[in-house]
């Protein structure tokens, strides 16, 4: 990607071995990714939208079971620089995510087994305030990228933004991520289901 930060010396943890008051912290207290708890894609849109917000982050610990290594399962990863948090990205076997059931999103042009669970998702990125345009989320990419590979994903899919050059996007609109960060990761283009919307899929032998 020309004029990338160069990659930061990210280390990726899954969440159920960060703490839950880290990924809060890359969350943060106001904004986009503080009122979402990571449920958008988890849930219907309409049970999402009328869902308050303390629920949506009971239901955000439940799913990522912070500070238990010893969990069977958990949904994401969080990234340190050091000892910071600054980073987040949501991977799981795609059905988990309800909201792409019945989106156009994943399937336009594809005839796709939707409940296979052997296809993984990573569909949305968090950056920590004060850490942003530094690679973060191109390094959380590849950080899913082994940890959908290691747990037995067949495939793995992301739904990123088409960013023309020099295109200046709000942040919030990139939670899904640019399609730049998914080709650094060794993702391909598969499908583009809208002029600004790519399917990216990597599959694993």
């Amino acid at each position: 990607m020309t004029g990338a930060p160069p990659e930061p010396a990210l280390v990726a943890r899954p969440a159920n071995a960060a703490k839950w008051e880290d990924m809060q912290a890359v969350f943060g207290a106001r904004g986009q990714a503080a009122r979402c708890q990571c449920q958008r894609f988890r849930l219907p849109h309409r049970d999402w939208w009328h869902m308050p917000v303390a629920e949506r982050a009971a239901r955000q610990r439940a799913d990522t079971c912070p500070s238990r290594p010893d969990a069977p399962r958990t949904t994401g990863l969080v990234g340190y620089l050091g000892a910071e948090p600054v980073g987040w990205c949501a991977v799981a076997p795609r059905p988990e995510f309800l909201y792409f059931l019945k989106s156009r999103v994943p399937w336009a042009g594809r005839a796709e087994d939707r409940a296979d669970p052997g296809v993984w998702a990573v569909p949305c990125f968090v950056t920590r305030a004060g850490f942003r345009r530094r690679g973060i989320s191109r390094a959380m990419a590849r950080a899913a990228v082994d940890f959908a590979r290691a747990r037995g994903a067949r495939a793995l899919e992301g739904y990123p933004m088409v960013v023309a050059p020099g295109e200046d996007v709000p942040w919030g609109e990139l939670h899904v991520g640019d399609r730049s960060i998914f080709r650094a990761a060794g993702f391909a283009e598969v499908a583009r289901p809208t002029p600004r919307r790519a399917v990216m899929r990597i599959g694993f032998a």
